[in-house]
């Protein structure tokens, strides 16, 4: 295809945005809400599940060391724990410290019955071990009891098991919910799509009488379908931008809350700008020149 024609083939298509405003206005509106839909439920998929994986982070595992060992026997039980595949992180929690705590959240009549202990400390030294995949919970707990040292393990494997069942369920629905909603942002913008090739359609056989290609007939619908749908990209990405912010400074607002709760792991704007930007982008013009040339077709064939 020659320079000249590609020129003007752009032009037409550039052109036809205004020309048919109402019908472009229409499609830029339908595909903005699509977009915000799929985008915003994206957005709060993936955040929810880093919501999850936060609290997995707060299931720790109590390795409780038996007493006696040598400081250096200490030290390797510890290397030892984290040789482990599935450790995250290891933290040595000593019997000073659990029994200051303890006594820290007694009543004035506990801490009088612990006067008669003569300062005899019966806590033991614990290893605070955080994993990094809660569904091997009970593997890594096995693995770690038959260590040399180790006088029991402690975990939540009912807590480890309904947290599993929530991020199995909400994955299922998520996903769901996102390809539902894209099929349906789809079947709108086509048929809105149609609607407005469907306005110009004396004009596509004008243009096929006269000798135009398909693919000359088509290049300018595709050009405008891309370029109303890259307005619709951009706008949708500022108004993300805007709720996305909003809703993060509510969380941030109430740190301690949803700290306690793993919430403030969600994910900054600044951090996901560049991806979420190129997502929209795509998105916005590849369903608005796919669009636009499915619509097309029919109107070719005379």
């Amino acid at each position: 295809m020659k320079l000249s024609s590609v020129n003007y083939l752009v032009g037409k298509g550039i052109k036809s945005v205004w020309k048919n405003k109402m019908m472009s206005f229409a499609s830029f509106c339908i595909m903005l809400v699509s977009l915000l839909m799929v985008g915003l439920s994206v957005l709060a998929s993936i955040n929810i599940n880093k919501i999850i994986s936060g609290i997995e982070g707060k299931n720790e595992v109590i390795v409780v060391i038996k007493d006696g060992l040598t400081d250096e026997a200490v030290t390797s039980l510890e290397t030892n724990i984290k040789d482990i595949n599935n450790v995250d992180t290891v933290s040595f929690y000593s019997k000073e410290e659990a029994w200051e705590s303890m006594i820290k959240n007694m009543s004035q009549a506990e801490k009088d019955l612990f006067q008669y202990t003569d300062g005899d400390n019966p806590l033991p030294d614990t290893y605070k071990v955080s994993v990094k995949d809660i569904e091997k919970m009970a593997e890594t707990t096995n693995r770690m009891s038959t260590l040399e040292g180790v006088e029991s393990v402690k975990a939540s494997s009912e807590f480890a098991d309904v947290l599993i069942s929530i991020r199995n369920i909400f994955s299922v629905i998520a996903i769901a919910v996102v390809i539902a909603l894209i099929i349906v942002c789809l079947v709108i913008i086509s048929n809105t799509t149609r609607t407005s090739v469907f306005s110009r359609r004396k004009e596509i056989n004008i243009m096929k009488y006269v000798g135009a290609t398909n693919k000359f007939i088509k290049i300018p619908f595709q050009i405008e379908g891309t370029i109303i749908g890259l307005l619709a990209a951009v706008a949708a990405f500022i108004l993300t931008m805007f709720v996305y912010r909003g809703v993060f400074n509510l969380f941030q607002g109430n740190y301690q809350l949803w700290s306690i709760l793993g919430i403030n792991s969600l994910y900054s704007f600044k951090s996901i700008f560049l991806p979420v930007a190129v997502a929209y982008l795509v998105a916005g013009a590849v369903i608005g020149a796919i669009g636009t040339t499915i619509s097309t077709s029919k109107y070719v064939k005379v």
